[in-house]
């Protein structure tokens, strides 16, 4: 089968993606490490942590999303089928959903604990709930559950990514890789 050629993507938006994927890999580390949280618990060390990079994604993500649609992704390639196109695009959407939805659930969580959140103890942000709130609380159970979420969403688009490499054998894969 012939290789399709298909458009490469900026590098800002190359940046912007390989940032995201390095800031989740982070942050994920930093989630199974830090020590579990419970009524005493204070926002220290890798807790703190773990709340800023939360709070950096959010913004790298609106950041990303502000570049997209001021800057048009290449077109797909035309061999991907109308249905492979819309869960592809469902997909993309639905990971930066994810990415401002996730992180905000956790801060959301961390004001209902009157814990102050802020970009690496810089800029303090908002609170998102009241200290004691039961949303906040309830929506850091969720964000406990949606850490599997994330991962299997995330799962699927490297699998679209790789079957794009090898069965499909178009540049999709290559073109969203840094310049080398």
């Amino acid at each position: 089968m012939q290789t399709i050629t298909v458009p490469k993507y900026s590098a800002p938006a190359k940046f912007f993606h390989w940032l995201t994927v390095l800031l989740l890999v982070i942050q994920y580390a930093i989630g199974w490490l830090m020590p579990d949280i419970g009524r005493g618990t204070q926002p220290v060390g890798l807790i703190s942590w773990h709340l800023s990079i939360g709070a950096l994604i959010v913004l790298l993500v609106i950041i990303r999303l502000l570049w997209r649609w001021t800057h048009r992704p290449p077109p797909e390639p035309q061999i991907v089928s109308p249905l492979l196109s819309r869960i592809a695009q469902g997909t993309h959407w639905l990971l930066y959903l994810l990415l401002i939805a996730f992180p905000l659930m956790g801060w959301a969580n961390a004001s209902s604990r009157g814990w102050p959140v802020s970009l690496f103890g810089v800029l303090p942000l908002p609170a998102l709930s009241s200290k004691g709130s039961q949303l906040g609380h309830t929506l850091g159970d969720m964000h406990q559950l949606f850490v599997w979420v994330l991962i299997a969403v995330i799962g699927l688009h490297v699998a679209a990514a790789l079957y794009h490499h090898f069965i499909v054998k178009d540049d999709t894969l290559r073109h969203m890789l840094p310049n080398r």
